[in-house]
């Protein structure tokens, strides 16, 4: 659509200074005839653009100008605020001044529809302060050292180069690539502690996309479950899980696939007297030792 070449030309601009007429028509497809006509709309609209011509000529923008907020339809500008507020939950202090100048340059009256917080109840903001330490080492290309707990409860001390931050089943983790392991890990934020930056860069490129919809490669295997849990339960069985139906006493049948390992007892656990491992076979005798051990404690 011409309105949306019209924003890109203005943003192309901001980027390179200075381009010709001939690099936007190969762009955008389009004629030069066609993006003069652009360049003569935009200065009609007031943006102040303008067209040399002889060797290093082209089309520039002023060098003091900023964009108006009036490119921007107000649906849009609606989406980038409600981004920021997005952003904004992960640290109030470092986005909530960027926030403020956006709404103001924006205009608006911007329905406060959408508040994000990913603290703790506990209001202890540590995550804030790890989130802001990853970014820049991630933006930087800086190396990062850390000791992490991982699942079988040990601490490893581990130096990685952070490729991104990722937000996957409620939960933040570090998407890097491991030195020791030698290949790419994911971290939660949770369980790294000590973070230190360290003053050496890597080039190893951050990929665009970690996730696809049939991909599970980040799981060391996938285990079929089928659990009874008890109706008792029932708002764990709403926040927790999709795939459920409910038997002939109101309990609930689930059935999902989930990664293996020593963590997934302590997770099955957790629901208590109120879960039953229906299958596989394997999953619930070891449930049954682990409690008949913890049984002898007491």
């Amino acid at each position: 659509m011409k309105g949306n070449r019209l924003f890109e030309i203005i943003y192309i601009l901001l980027d390179k200074k200075n381009v010709t007429a001939k690099e936007l028509a190969e762009h955008f497809e389009v004629s030069q005839r066609t993006i003069y006509r652009d360049i003569e709309d935009l200065s009609q609209s007031g943006v102040p653009i303008y067209m040399t011509k002889g060797k290093g000529g082209g089309i520039s923008l002023l060098s003091d100008f900023i964009l108006n907020k009036a490119i921007l339809s107000q649906e849009e500008k609606k989406e980038i605020l409600a981004a920021m507020q997005g952003l904004n939950a992960v640290n109030k202090s470092e986005f909530n001044g960027v926030l403020s100048k956006l709404s103001s340059f924006l205009g608006g009256d911007n329905e406060n529809w959408i508040e994000v917080d990913f603290s703790n109840w506990d209001k202890n903001n540590t995550l804030g302060e790890k989130f802001t330490t990853i970014k820049n080492s991630i933006i930087n290309k800086n190396l990062i050292s850390f000791e992490y707990f991982n699942s079988n409860g040990k601490l490893l001390e581990r130096i990685v180069e952070p490729l991104k931050l990722v937000f996957k089943g409620q939960g933040w983790y570090l998407y890097a690539y491991c030195r020791e392991r030698e290949d790419n890990r994911f971290f939660k934020l949770t369980r790294m502690s000590n973070i230190n930056i360290i003053l050496e860069n890597f080039n190893r490129t951050v990929p665009n996309k970690i996730f696809s919809e049939e991909d599970t490669g980040y799981y060391n295997e996938l285990i079929h479950l089928k659990l009874r849990i008890d109706k008792k339960l029932a708002f764990r069985i709403y926040d927790e899980f999709h795939n459920y139906s409910l038997d002939d006493n109101g309990d609930f049948i689930v059935n999902l696939d989930f990664p293996s390992g020593d963590w997934l007892f302590g997770y099955l656990m957790s629901f208590g007297e109120y879960i039953e491992v229906l299958e596989p076979l394997n999953i619930r005798d070891e449930i049954k030792k682990k409690l008949m051990y913890a049984l002898k404690k007491y």
